[in-house]
């Protein structure tokens, strides 16, 4: 087989590529073991005809689309390797000759992988990482716990509160209509998490036990349920029961309750050590993105649509996936957001853009510094795999290569040695002082309140939209 290559302009190319007459003859004979099964001659019974009846009564040209089928995706997939080009496009396939007994020749214009010119890589500045774990931030992780391990008690004499959780039962009306799913019985809600319409819970607080008030509210324009959207609603509240949170004392008892320490400073001693391995992991992925993004905005490529269009791809099924694991899907959260498909692909153009980019950089110094995947790397990730899923590794190879994904995992290692390969050659630069959390916040909050006020446009989340974040929240809290 010969094939060559040619680039026409930037990254457009046209493959050329003959096939000798012998392997056409061999693609025609498997179409007509192919077609012969379903061809109708009389005398003859079904896949018995043989090949001169029926050449003769079809014409050996009732072969060819059949035989050209079979034996263009491997020709094209072995010119590739041969010409050593990197499709990222579907091609646009010329068929040229195919006939018997000559050779079968086509064209093939195609989009590649583009060229990469780097700019400085070794040396790059990034922020050290700080480990230090102040107390204060040790004290936010601890009121985190007491939070987890608080307990509800049912409040009598007080008003209710932002933070309670109220037990209530509720029925809505839109101009005098019951609507479905607007009532309910003694049903609990936490005030001030906002997993009810915009405005319900604020005309929550300050009831009492027993209290009785018509809540009026407006349903957000981007509602889910399109005959409820927009609409005024009154909803006839009825306040059974005040729950508040009560926090477990901070003392030996909550540290033998809440983990394997007798003490409540042994406890401290290792939530701090916790804590510090955990800003040190999330400090490096910080280092790697930020050193990532530098590196990426240095090269000079032309990247084409089609390989922006294809990471948009991919970002749209992860976060598919990430909305299912949350028990919505892409539908669902559509209707809640009042977004289309195409939106959400806008919205991820730029971040899609940025991700090719910095992948092929990373590629490019990779193959710059003769960075290598070995098979004991790759055996190595199967066993880690293997023992994640509770899987043999065997059975991990197999999987990964019967859906394509064992190069891609080859990728991957690659990708992370080229990273550890860029930090290791990074200049560290002095970190700045990170406030805690909630000092951080709280000096935010301060600072918008004391600006001059302005025209803000807020988008308010919907009660299944802002249910789903907080669930999430909780998720990745229980992970920690």
């Amino acid at each position: 087989m010969k094939a060559t290559w040619e680039k026409i302009e930037k990254n457009l190319g046209v493959l050329e590529v003959e096939v000798d007459a012998e392997r056409v003859s061999a693609a025609l004979d498997k179409a007509f073991q192919k077609v012969v099964k379903k061809a109708s001659v009389p005398g003859f019974r079904k896949g018995k005809v043989p090949r001169a009846i029926f050449e003769a009564r079809y014409g050996v040209e009732s072969l060819y689309q059949d035989a050209i089928d079979i034996l263009l995706p491997e020709a094209y997939s072995e010119a590739i390797d041969q010409t050593d080009i990197f499709p990222v496009d579907r091609p646009e396939v010329d068929v040229e000759q195919f006939a018997k007994g000559q050779a079968f020749k086509f064209k093939a214009t195609i989009t590649v992988k583009p060229e990469v010119k780097l700019g400085e890589y070794k040396g790059v500045e990034v922020p050290a990482v700080n480990v230090e774990v102040s107390e204060e931030e040790l004290a936010e992780e601890l009121e985190r716990l007491q939070q987890r391990h608080a307990e509800l008690v049912v409040i009598d004499e007080e008003a209710a509160q932002n933070g309670d959780t109220v037990v209530i039962d509720f029925d809505g009306s839109i101009d005098g209509v019951p609507f479905e799913g607007g009532k309910a019985e003694r049903h609990s809600l936490e005030l001030g998490s906002n997993a009810f319409i915009p405005g319900f819970e604020e005309q929550l607080v300050g009831l009492a036990t027993g209290d009785f008030k018509d809540v009026t509210v407006t349903f957000p324009e981007t509602y889910h349920a399109e005959e409820l959207a927009g609409k005024e609603a009154v909803f006839q509240v009825k306040l059974h029961e005040i729950k508040r949170k009560q926090l477990p004392e901070l003392d030996d008892e909550f540290a033998k309750d809440v983990s394997e320490f007798d003490t409540l400073d042994e406890f401290k001693e290792d939530l701090k050590s916790q804590l510090s391995k955990r800003k040190e992991q999330e400090g490096k992925a910080t280092r790697e993105s930020a050193l990532v993004d530098k590196i990426g905005e240095s090269v000079e490529v032309e990247i084409p649509e089609a390989m922006i269009k294809g990471e948009v791809d991919n970002m749209v099924r992860d976060f598919d996936n990430r909305l299912r694991s949350q028990g919505m899907n892409m539908d669902m959260f559509l209707g809640f957001s009042g977004q289309t498909v195409d939106d959400l692909r806008t919205q991820m153009q730029g971040d899609a853009e940025k991700r090719v980019r910095n992948n092929l950089a990373l590629e490019q110094i990779a193959k710059a510094e003769k960075i290598e995947v070995t098979q004991d790397e790759v055996n190595k990730e199967l066993n880690d795999m293997a023992e994640a899923y509770k899987r043999s590794p065997e059975e991990i190879r197999n999987i990964l290569a019967a859906n394509g994904s064992l190069s891609g995992l080859n990728e991957e290692i690659l990708i992370r040695k080229t990273i550890d390969f860029l930090l290791e050659n990074s200049k560290e630069v002095p970190a700045e002082k990170e406030e805690a959390p909630k000092a951080k916040a709280d000096k935010e909050a301060k600072a918008e309140k004391e600006a001059k006020p302005a025209a803000k446009k807020t988008t308010k989340k919907t009660a299944k939209a802002a249910d789903a974040d907080k669930k999430e929240a909780e998720a990745a809290e229980d992970k920690e």
